[in-house]
């Protein structure tokens, strides 16, 4: 136990300190791009400049968050501290140029570069390499939401559909605690949203639910498979990777004077205060996909967990107008509810939402996270999650085992 504190303290003093900064930054560069729209025709040569960067220099760390995931179930790729900057600036120059990406991505791979490098420094190898590479994936996740509960259940839950790293429970919550404090400390603060008032439980309020739970899930899988598919079709077009990022910026450029507005971009944190203020406009959630999938599509660094919290309580606030349910609450169910169908974490989204909006609410969050897990399917946006255990073999346990036979075969 001693030595699990001292390395997560160290992971927590140095990813705390990386979050502070990063989450800084995009404040900053934010500000920047709003007070000059011009920025936005410069996408196209900063995804170039840091498509080259990454083929010349980044060799693996091109794997993102996934080369993390790999390596946390028993991978033996090297985990390169390159990883740190590349997606560092990677994801700032995204976000000062426009393109609408979030920001846990870059938190988990920084979280997890740094936890390889200092389980090199304690000589871990094997079993105990995943433990810590876990550890930065719930430092990362943790400190850049300032949800240390739903950070340490993270970690244990990406990895593998059907499966929680239970062992891992000790270093995961000490280095997710200890991140998102030294966060803190720094004076970074994270916005909360109100869910309002709890509506009395119902049959007609179930029926509700349990469709939007529905619509949730389905969302969370499009968002998903529409990523991987523009990245297979600009792959397939173009093979060259900086051809490939000036060609996907200039189509998000394109878009912006096609549609005529800029509320798209970047993170978009004004479209989760309309969200719950129920000011924001009917078909929010399709911009903000669209405009996601056609940035991350295209290769930009970044993450998909902001933008899927925009369009869940978006899409949620929406529902809200068209089922007569509080229009806060339904759009707090869908700021998680999403997020849980294409992450297929459904303990760490509920957790989160508690940690977010408050355990009254506890066991309507828990319903739509469930829902929506259950109708996202067996993929997400983490092509490196593995299947333990798929959702469908509980509903279908026949074609289940005719699966595996064939499968064996």
């Amino acid at each position: 136990m001693v030595k699990w504190l001292l390395i997560t303290v160290i992971i927590g003093l140095i990813m705390g300190s990386l979050s502070a900064l990063f989450l800084n930054s995009l404040t900053l560069v934010t500000s920047s791009r709003e007070s000059h729209p011009y920025l936005l025709y410069l996408l196209p040569f900063s995804g170039a400049v840091f498509a080259f960067l990454y083929s010349k220099y980044g060799k693996n760390a091109a794997g993102g968050n996934n080369l993390i995931i790999r390596q946390a179930n028993g991978g033996e790729e090297e985990v390169p501290l390159r990883l740190i900057p590349l997606t560092f600036f990677g994801t700032v120059t995204t976000h000062l140029f426009g393109g609408s990406v979030g920001r846990e991505g870059t938190a988990v791979q920084m979280g997890g570069a740094i936890a390889d490098a200092v389980g090199k420094i304690f000589r871990l190898s094997g079993y105990e390499r995943e433990i810590v590479l876990i550890s930065g994936i719930s430092a990362g996740f943790s400190s850049v939401f300032g949800t240390p509960l739903a950070g340490t259940i993270f970690g244990l839950e990406v990895l593998a559909l059907g499966k929680l790293r239970s062992e891992a429970i000790f270093p995961s919550f000490f280095a997710a605690f200890f991140a998102n404090t030294v966060t803190e400390m720094y004076g970074v603060t994270h916005t909360h949203y109100a869910m309002g008032t709890i509506p009395e439980w119902s049959v007609a309020l179930f029926m509700k639910l349990l469709l939007a739970g529905i619509c949730f899930g389905l969302m969370g899988w499009f968002f998903s498979r529409s990523i991987v598919f523009l990245k297979k079709m600009y792959s397939n077009w173009f093979s060259n990777p900086v051809l490939r990022n000036f060609i996907g910026g200039a189509v998000v450029v394109a878009a912006v004077l096609l549609l005529g507005t800029s509320r798209y971009l970047g993170l978009s944190l004004p479209l989760l205060t309309d969200a719950f203020e129920g000011t924001g406009q009917l078909f929010d959630f399709v911009g903000k996909l669209l405009f996601t999938v056609l940035s991350l599509g295209a290769g930009y660094q970044g993450g998909e967990v902001t933008p899927l919290f925009e369009i869940g309580a978006t899409m949620g606030s929406s529902l809200a107008q068209v089922l007569h349910v509080s229009v806060p609450f339904l759009a707090a169910l869908g700021f998680i509810g999403v997020f849980s169908g294409a992450t297929n974490t459904p303990i760490a989204c509920f957790i989160m939402g508690v940690e977010l909006f408050g355990s009254e609410g506890a066991v309507f969050l828990l319903m739509i996270c469930i829902i929506s897990y259950m109708c996202s399917g067996n993929t997400g946006i983490y092509g490196a999650q593995e299947v333990g255990a798929g959702k469908g073999k509980l509903f279908f346990p026949l074609y289940e085992n005719w699966s595996q036979k064939k499968d064996d075969r």
